[in-house]
């Protein structure tokens, strides 16, 4: 089992713009995946979401989670990262992570405008506890 103090799990997880697929919960017991920017902060990964989206409204109802960032071409790579989703709906907080994320996949010249695009009412911080770090860097073993 790995961990997110796993210099490697870090430096895949941050490299580039890889999308996490979050792994969630529907009211009825069904399982849904929905890609998600994300940035880490210290041993958590933290992302931006819309309280009234089918992801949203789950966290709020049952807030275990899974997320799996993978690389798609040799040598094929994957980091699942386990946990407990915590929500917040400080709008300062919202503001800076919404902020970090645009700059992670927009770039530094756009960070702000999608910083103040995502970083409103309505919008809430999901910051995941790690519970559980599973990862496999090199799956062709070559």
């Amino acid at each position: 089992m790995s961990s997110l103090t796993d210099v490697r799990v870090r430096e895949f997880l941050t490299h580039g713009t890889r999308t996490a697929k979050l792994a969630f919960t529907a009211a009825d017991g069904r399982p849904l995946v929905a890609p998600v920017w994300f940035v880490l902060e210290g041993d958590d990964l933290v992302f931006n979401t819309n309280s009234r989206t089918a992801k949203g409204r789950a966290l709020l109802r049952d807030p275990r989670v899974a997320i799996c960032v993978d690389l798609d071409e040799p040598p094929y790579a994957f980091v699942q990262v386990q946990g407990v989703a915590e929500v917040s709906k400080d709008p300062d907080e919202l503001l800076r992570t919404a902020t970090d994320i645009g700059r992670r996949y927009m770039g530094a010249d756009r960070a702000e405008e999608f910083g103040r695009r995502n970083g409103v009412p309505g919008e809430f911080v999901v910051r995941v506890r790690v519970t559980k770090v599973l990862a496999n860097l090199d799956v062709t073993g070559e």
